[in-house]
């Protein structure tokens, strides 16, 4: 973590090296995020040791799925608005390639 948030480094094919900041504001809204996610996960968890019904269990369940897919939705925008741009500047293709390969992974 930088003074001004979280630094990112790119590396061009010609070796120069771009480097960008994501904002605390940022970080700290997906850590906040996945805060809530991890301590919604964890009433799920007493709930099925209480024994409360399935249905219960599964409503909630969708719940902590669909705010972990809108928490990775900030972080691929984010991505792209900082990582992805930069890198197309600087003609790194890795980056682009690495995207798609999370793209996949994240849309399964």
């Amino acid at each position: 973590m930088h003074a001004d948030g979280v630094v990112h480094t790119h590396v061009s094919p010609d070796g120069t090296v771009h480097t960008h900041t994501h904002s605390h504001e940022h970080t700290r809204a997906v850590l906040n995020r996945l805060s809530r996610a991890i301590g919604h996960l964890e009433s799920i968890k007493r709930m099925v040791e209480d024994g409360r019904d399935c249905s219960e269990v599964l409503i909630q369940l969708a719940a902590v799925r669909s705010a972990l897919g809108n928490t990775g939705k900030v972080i691929l925008e984010d991505h792209i608005n900082h990582c992805i741009v930069d890198a197309v500047e600087s003609g790194d293709m890795e980056a682009i390639e690495e995207l798609n390969k999370a793209i996949s992974y994240f849309i399964k």
